[in-house]
């Protein structure tokens, strides 16, 4: 089945309605959000909304595969230089100034009101594709090159939301530089 293009006007329908789901989501967790709620929101009617989406966590599930999706772009785009230290802090600048670009959705999706299962794919796909893993941890004990990867992907969810609690207190920079320099000397 070919894919049609999608009108402006159904871009536009999807962006208020992710839109109005992240800012209902700063103050209560998703499970809390009616549709009816939401379509008040993004004034729309119902009707609309079930003709994009089957439920609001649909629609968050969209929200979140969109931000999957760009992260392993850019980093494809950027892996393949020389020098791995470059490559890396490269790499993670990039995602920070995205992140300091779409501050709005991603201080909602990497809060606390945010999915965590969705802050560990996103940072474990970046990891990974950045070539750090659990294989990448020099243990002899299987166990603990899993543990590697947790530590790093948790710790680093952990200085993401303080970072965009704080009102990005600090440059896309100084962040990639700290999170490289904490994840190697874990090694």
């Amino acid at each position: 089945m070919r894919k049609m293009k999608e009108s402006r006007k159904t871009r536009y329908t999807r962006m208020v309605l992710q839109d109005s789901l992240l800012e209902l989501m700063k103050n209560k967790p998703i499970s809390k959000i009616t549709i009816k709620e939401l379509c008040e929101k993004a004034d729309i009617n119902r009707t609309t909304f079930y003709a994009h989406y089957r439920d609001q966590y649909d629609l968050l599930r969209t929200i979140e595969g969109e931000t999957l999706s760009w992260a392993k772009e850019v980093i494809t785009d950027l892996i393949g230089k020389r020098d791995k230290k470059d490559e890396m802090l490269k790499v993670l600048e990039e995602i920070f100034q995205y992140f300091n670009g779409n501050k709005k959705h991603l201080q909602i999706l990497m809060s606390e009101q945010g999915d965590i299962n969705f802050q560990k794919q996103l940072l474990t796909l970046i990891y990974q594709e950045m070539g750090v893993s659990s294989s990448y941890a020099p243990y002899s004990v299987l166990n603990a090159k899993e543990d590697y990867l947790i530590f790093i992907v948790n710790g680093s969810i952990g200085l993401i939301q303080n970072w965009l609690k704080n009102g990005m207190n600090r440059s896309a920079k100084d962040m990639a530089e700290t999170i490289y320099t904490l994840t190697c000397q874990i090694k």
